[in-house]
């Protein structure tokens, strides 16, 4: 068996990537196994090295990295130079904070002395999607790391090409061998090594259907999960909003690598007063983006990962137009090679639509309007996701409150789009996922919280 790797905006074959099998899978799993065994007991400062040399390497390699990302999945190269340069910053605070973050924990009681220590767990199987290729493992990968793990990868097929760029950047940071591995296996070969007992814990960020399947397996032998997962953010502009402000940071939000983004905004929720304005700014600014080979310019938006992906996001389309949806912009196929979808926007986007109950994946925005402020908030909950959301207001303390206390979801953002910070725990609730990532609460995930009582 073999994963062929393919240009999503000719349509071109990359490269044939043979898979491994469940005995040479289960002989890389000892590797890291053995591995970690030394590597646990390695002291901080010498892991905090190599996270750094690790930032360095990605800041040296950044231009092959963005290269690899626009041939194999479509971002736009500027976007994906960004992307290498946010990992190296994850390894940057990773290495500066991971020694405070895991020291003991004192907790006075009647003991001469109590603690909490924080222990590695093992080895941590990642499974990782493609549409941020190098961010979604290394804001795990660089925590998991200094926490003393080691870290088995199985990699979206499509993105094989970075995958083992970043295995070689790992080894180059002068990381000892075996402690960051790539998978290139079939599901019933990860499966099984969910299965194995070197397996401490998984994480996953992917599509809520994926979720569910790897937390069943590992719920059968009880292993730790962390899932982050689709998401269908609402933004709601409420009547005093800045509509300059709200109108950019929807769309920007929106058109962040193609669309293609658990967090962007999907539904845009606006109050009846001012919804028409709105979606005229909206309307004019997603007009004005580009879309095209991201090796043959500078575009906005590269083309989807897949075609397989981009067929599904228009049939969502279509169906949300047959149930009273307005086609506002795009939402039809271009012709000719690749896998492009052109900057849509639907408004009067109805209860029943998909536009709606759905995520879209891909650079479709849906307007919503609600009737006043508190129908906007019951519009943004009425949804099986809770990743992220924001809210645009004058008002900062009315913001502050409807974020901190009325929006069902992991991140609430007033007056910005909503963004992953290595200073700030990422994650979801609903069927957007459980468990977080990044900040104190990322890298206390894949230890053990270990009490210690001494009379």
């Amino acid at each position: 068996m073999a994963f062929t790797s393919v240009n999503p905006a000719t349509d071109e074959q990359l490269a044939v990537y043979p898979t491994i099998n469940r005995d040479q899978a289960l002989a890389v799993l000892d590797r890291l196994d053995h591995a970690q065994q030394k590597w646990c007991n390695a002291s901080f400062e010498k892991r905090s090295r190599c996270l750094l040399e690790l930032a360095k390497q990605l800041r040296d390699n950044a231009e092959e990295g963005a290269r690899l990302m626009a041939l194999e999945m479509g971002k736009p190269l500027h976007e994906g130079r960004s992307e290498m340069e946010k990992c190296a910053w994850v390894c940057e605070y990773f290495a500066e904070k991971g020694t405070k973050f895991l020291a003991p924990q004192p907790f006075p009681t009647e003991a001469a002395n109590s603690f909490v220590a924080f222990e590695p767990l093992g080895v941590i199987l990642s499974i990782m999607p493609w549409n941020f290729p190098f961010w979604q493992v290394f804001r795990f990968a660089a925590p998991a790391l200094m926490a003393g793990n080691t870290v088995m990868l199985k990699h979206a097929p499509n993105v094989t090409g970075c995958a083992q760029l970043m295995t070689r950047l790992v080894k180059d940071a002068g990381f000892p061998p075996d402690l960051f591995e790539l998978l290139v296996a079939e599901l019933d070969v990860v499966s099984d090594i969910i299965a194995q007992p070197q397996i401490k814990a998984v994480t996953l960020t992917g599509s809520t259907r994926a979720g569910r399947a790897v937390a069943e397996t590992a719920g059968r032998h009880l292993k730790k999960v962390v899932l982050e997962l689709g998401g269908s953010d609402p933004y709601l502009i409420l009547a005093d909003a800045d509509l300059d402000l709200a109108a950019n940071a929807c769309v920007t939000s929106r058109l962040i690598n193609s669309g293609q983004s658990c967090i962007a905004a999907k539904r845009f929720i606006v109050v009846a007063p001012i919804a028409a304005a709105f979606t005229q700014k909206v309307l004019e600014l997603m007009n004005n983006k580009t879309f095209g080979d991201p090796m043959a310019g500078r575009f906005d938006i590269g083309p989807m990962a897949r075609k397989d992906l981009r067929d599904e996001l228009h049939h969502q389309v279509e169906e949300s137009v047959a149930v009273g949806a307005k086609r506002l912009l795009g939402g039809t196929l271009p012709p000719g090679p690749g896998c492009y979808y052109p900057p849509t926007l639907l408004g009067d986007v109805p209860l029943n639509a998909p536009a709606f109950r759905e995520e879209l994946f891909g650079p479709v925005a849906s307007i919503i309007t609600a009737k006043d402020e508190a129908d906007a908030i019951a519009l943004a909950n009425q949804s099986p996701y809770g990743l992220g959301a924001a809210v645009f207001t004058a008002d900062r303390a009315r913001g502050r409150e409807i974020a901190t206390k009325q929006l069902n979801v992991g991140a609430c953002f007033v007056n910005s789009f909503v963004r992953s910070d290595p200073r700030l725990p990422f994650g979801g609730v609903k069927d957007s996922g459980y468990g977080r990532e990044l900040s104190i609460f990322g890298i206390r995930e894949f230890v053990n919280v270990k009490t210690i009582w001494i009379d």
